[in-house]
C-alpha cells in the first residue's frame, strides 16, 4: 500500500512538474509580434494614419524600443515609398535583443500597401485599406513562419486635433497559433507649426491566446527637427496587468526629396 501510495505522489509530482513547464513555456511564447508599422509622421506610434507618402517620396525609419517585464531591447527599420499620392508601399524589419536574456534575432520581414480610396471631407473622414504579407524569416522565438492580414483605417482633422481609427487582422501560418485582431486609436495634438503631442490606445488578441491579451496606452512628443527628419519619443503602459509592462520608445525618420519651399516676392512700385 505504501507504494502504491509512494508511486502515486511521484506520478502526481511529474504531472504537476510537467504543467508547470507547460505553463512556463507558454508565457515565454507569447511574445509581443511587432508586425507592420507606420512610418512616422503617418501614423502615431503603431496606429496608421489613412494619409500616404506622395508620389516619388521616400521614407525611412529607425526606431529604439526598450520593454520591461519581459525586459528586451527592439530595434525597428521602416522604409515607406509613394507609388502615387494615394498609394504606398511599406516594409517594416524588427530586430530582438536579450529576449529572457538570452535570445537575439529577426522578427518576420512585413511588407504591406496602404490606399487611401477617400478623401477627408467637411464631415467624412479620409478612408484607407491595408494588406500585410510575411515571409517565414525571423528567428524560430518570433517567427509566425508567414502571415497575412489587412485592415480598416480612418483619419479625421478637427482644428489641431487629428484623430486615427484602425481595425486590423492577421492569420499566422505556424501551427497553433490563433489569428491576431488589433484595435487602435490615436491621436495628435499640434502644439506648434512644427511638433505634436501624441496619444494612442492599443487593444489586441494575439497569436498565442484566444481573448484580448494586451490593452496598452501611450504618450510621446513628435517634432519636425527640420523640413525633413523628425523626431519622436513615447513611453507605453499597460493597462491590463499583462506583458510588457511598459516600455520606452524613440525612432528617427526621414522624408526624401523635402519640400522644396516657395519664395514669395514682394515688388514696389
Amino acid at each position: 500500500m505504501k507504494n502504491q501510495k509512494s508511486q502515486k505522489t511521484e506520478y502526481w509530482s511529474i504531472a504537476l512538474l510537467l504543467l508547470c513547464l507547460m505553463l512556463l513555456s507558454t508565457s515565454a511564447h507569447a511574445f509581443d509580434v511587432k508586425g507592420l508599422q507606420p512610418l512616422p509622421p503617418y501614423g502615431v506610434f503603431s496606429t496608421f494614419s489613412a494619409e500616404s507618402l506622395k508620389q516619388n517620396k521616400v521614407g525611412f525609419g529607425l526606431s529604439v524600443e526598450k520593454s520591461y517585464d519581459p525586459n528586451f531591447y527592439r530595434t525597428v527599420f521602416n522604409l515607406a515609398y509613394g507609388i502615387h499620392d494615394k498609394f504606398e508601399m511599406n516594409i517594416t524589419l524588427p530586430y530582438v535583443a536579450e529576449w529572457e536574456n538570452r535570445v537575439d534575432g529577426f522578427e518576420d520581414v512585413s511588407f504591406g500597401i496602404k490606399h487611401r480610396v477617400m478623401d477627408e471631407g467637411k464631415y467624412e473622414p479620409a478612408i484607407a485599406y491595408v494588406l500585410t504579407v510575411s515571409p517565414p524569416s525571423g528567428k524560430d522565438e518570433f517567427t509566425t513562419e508567414g502571415r497575412v492580414g489587412g485592415g480598416l483605417l480612418l483619419t479625421k482633422k478637427v482644428g489641431p486635433f487629428k484623430g486615427h481609427f484602425n481595425a486590423l487582422y492577421s492569420k499566422p501560418d505556424k501551427y497553433g497559433l490563433k489569428d491576431e485582431y488589433s484595435v487602435n486609436l490615436g491621436a495628435e495634438l499640434a502644439v506648434t507649426h512644427d511638433s505634436k503631442v501624441l496619444a494612442e490606445v492599443v487593444g489586441r488578441k494575439n497569436y498565442f491566446k484566444n481573448k484580448i491579451d494586451m490593452l496598452e496606452w501611450r504618450l510621446g512628443y513628435r517634432i519636425a527637427t527640420t523640413e525633413y527628419l523628425y523626431t519622436t519619443i513615447g513611453v507605453g503602459f499597460d493597462i491590463k496587468n499583462r506583458t510588457p509592462d511598459y516600455r520606452l520608445m524613440f525612432s528617427v525618420s526621414v522624408i526624401l526629396p523635402p519640400e522644396k519651399k516657395r519664395i514669395q516676392r514682394i515688388y514696389e512700385e
